[in-house]
């Protein structure tokens, strides 16, 4: 394994062209991930509708769990490299395994989600000149407002919490599911791979960003296809960041 592998600027493309040609080799979990996370952010849609305030705190905050919901389709992609399709059972197999790794880690980003959540709903009901209950209210009152400063501070708040999430994720959680390493070996891993690589890193996080942000514009639909490929293009990450063969180094069996 190479120490500090060379990545360019077009890395994060490289990934994204790896990851959809997972996608397209093995599309039924992806798809039943996708599908799955639609559907839990159109049930969201729904119980906060009145109150976007807080529904905008919890799309945000879905960015922050979200990588640790997709990690099965990691097992997915490693098994792509290796010439197979693994199907759903396989990354049901690795959900069942119970590996506390990934629940305490998961429990973690779910805690920083959630924390992102009730700041957001507190900034946005406190400061916000008028009551945010629709869409067209947060446009108008927040994103539109006259006055320089509501939706700045919203949006430096939501970065300075998803940088350093972003920072812990990148590499930890692929190396959870492919490797016997604890969650602080990871995460040292992962915020030495953003040290080592701060611009196409800094590039990746903003393609995710942007990637995820037009699936939900776009009524939550690109979810489906959006949230298996980047979970695909994150494990070819992880492989060139560590100087790794995209194959991995550990087997299902070892999780």
């Amino acid at each position: 394994m190479n120490d500090t592998p060379t990545i360019d600027l077009l890395a994060p493309l490289r990934w994204l062209a790896l990851g959809w040609a997972d996608l397209r080799r093995n599309p039924v979990p992806g798809l039943v991930h996708g599908l799955a996370l639609t559907a839990a952010g159109g049930l969201m849609v729904l119980m906060a509708w009145d109150r976007f305030w807080l529904l905008a705190g919890a799309f945000s905050g879905f960015l922050i769990v979200a990588p640790i919901l997709a990690t099965g389709l990691y097992h997915v992609s490693r098994a792509c490299s290796s010439g197979r399709c693994a199907d759903m059972a396989e990354v049901m197999t690795l959900w069942r395994s119970g590996d506390g790794r990934l629940v305490r880690f998961g429990l973690l980003l779910g805690l920083a989600g959630t924390g992102w959540v009730l700041t957001s709903a507190a900034l946005i009901t406190v400061m916000a000149d008028q009551p945010i209950r629709q869409p067209l209210d947060f446009l108008r009152h927040v994103v539109l407002a006259r006055d320089v400063g509501l939706f700045e501070l919203w949006l430096m708040m939501g970065a300075a919490l998803a940088a350093p999430m972003f920072a812990s994720t990148v590499v930890a959680l692929p190396m959870l599911v492919d490797q016997r390493v604890s969650v602080g070996g990871a995460v040292r891993a992962s915020w030495m791979a953003v040290a080592n690589h701060p611009v196409p890193l800094g590039l990746w996080a903003v393609l995710l960003s942007v990637l995820t942000g037009l699936s939900m514009i776009l009524g939550l639909v690109g979810l489906i296809v959006v949230v298996p490929w980047l979970a695909h293009a994150s494990w070819h990450a992880y492989c060139e960041l560590q100087g790794l063969s995209s194959s991995g180094t550990v087997a299902l069996k070892a999780v």
